[in-house]
């Protein structure tokens, strides 16, 4: 059985926030492991990006949406334990 998750286990973005409903497999699916920020045709938007560089993508983001920086860490600490990044893919 396929896990459910909550959150885009490449960025940690909510999926139920994502205004694309997620992000799109190759054939076209939505995908319920991956945001529409993230991943395209089964693809990553951002192939070559390190965990590290996905964190400072987010708290810049939050940033922007108006989020105190000193929380910004808590938000992003667990971006490296994600699928993407823990697993390879």
């Amino acid at each position: 059985m396929d896990a459910v998750y909550k959150n885009c286990q490449s960025c940690g973005m909510p999926l139920a926030r994502d205004e694309q409903g997620g992000g799109t497999e190759k054939s076209g699916a939505k995908s319920k492991v991956y945001c529409s920020h993230c991943y395209e045709n089964g693809e990553f938007t951002l192939p070559d990006l390190t965990a590290e560089q996905m964190k400072e993508r987010v708290k810049q983001k939050l940033v922007e949406f108006g989020f105190p920086r000193i929380l910004t860490g808590l938000f992003t600490r667990n971006i490296p334990k994600l699928k993407r990044w823990s697993s390879g893919k």
